[in-house]
């Protein structure tokens, strides 16, 4: 009777025995793990690599009969440069964190506002004035190296860390990016309910614009932190070595005739760390912001 009655009630419920069908193509197959395989250990790698020199000794990268288990010197030349004079490597990580994590804010906030402004505000020649924020990404950051560090001398900015600051606080990608998630994600309509409301321009991007982008901010911000941590070309122009950021500073374990790359790669790996707590910390945030963008489009 139990077997009758199901039978009935999916035959007399047509969605019920379309969702009780298997799905084809619904679970990955051995292709997608094995080049997922692929990529995990293409980026893992060099993190390993780089723990095997850096818990050996000066001779390790030499060895052709070098061992793929890791050293036990890595605590030793992590200390060597923690305490190395020349890297002032605490100061270092104080300047990468705080300019990264200002310049990642400011990109974030103002590429959505000019990016709210581009998407959802109309006026005279907004369309070629994106065009040409666009267009920007085609010059090679190399060709304003000269002249921007002719303006901050005259300023008296240089050695200041400020001088990596101002020229990052906000990007020609991160207007585009806002731009065209704000179009696509936020609906006009949504607009014409906060101006009934009686809220102003600068009111509704607060209630609504920031809101709705937070999937393609989050993504912004992670980026641009990341792009800024890393950042040495501008950095090593413009900066004292007294006070440097830590890739700046790193670049002064390797200034001597002889380089142990036992140390090098051992403040690499140190330098990676707090990238690898951001991470862990904001990749759940980041994911949840993502697939409730997704949800709601």
């Amino acid at each position: 009777m139990n077997t009758v009655a199901a039978v009935t009630v999916n035959a007399k419920d047509p969605k019920r025995r379309l969702r009780s069908r298997p799905v084809r193509g619904s679970r990955p197959g051995w292709f997608v793990y094995t080049a997922l395989a692929v990529v995990l250990g293409s980026a893992i790698f060099p993190y390993y690599w780089s723990l095997l020199i850096g818990s050996g000794d000066s001779g390790t990268i030499r060895d052709p009969n070098m061992s793929w288990i890791p050293g036990g010197n890595f605590i030793e030349n992590a200390l060597t440069v923690v305490n190395d004079p020349a890297v002032n490597f605490w100061r270092a990580l104080w300047n990468s964190i705080y300019s990264s994590a200002l310049i990642a804010l400011s990109v974030v906030f103002f590429s959505t506002l000019a990016g709210w402004a581009f998407a959802k505000l109309k006026f005279k020649g907004g369309k070629w004035l994106l065009i040409f924020v666009v267009a920007t990404m085609a010059v090679p950051m190399q060709l304003g190296v000269v002249p921007l560090y002719i303006l901050f001398a005259d300023l008296g900015w240089t050695g200041n860390i400020g001088a990596i600051i101002i020229p990052a606080l906000v990007t020609a990608f991160g207007v585009f990016w806002m731009t065209q998630y704000i179009q696509q994600s936020v609906p006009d309509e949504l607009l014409e309910a906060a101006r009934v409301d009686g809220a102003n321009s600068f009111r509704t991007f607060l209630t609504v614009g920031l809101p709705a982008a937070r999937p393609a901010a989050a993504m912004l911000g992670l980026f641009t932190f990341v792009t800024a941590w890393n950042n040495f070309f501008w950095p090593f122009i413009v900066l004292d070595r007294s006070d440097p950021t830590l890739p700046v500073a790193l670049s002064l374990l390797q200034s001597n005739h002889f380089v142990d790359y036992s140390i090098v790669l051992a403040g690499v790996l140190l330098s990676t760390i707090p990238l690898l707590i951001l991470f862990v910390f904001a990749g759940k945030q980041l994911v949840s912001g993502i697939m409730a963008g997704a949800v709601k489009g």
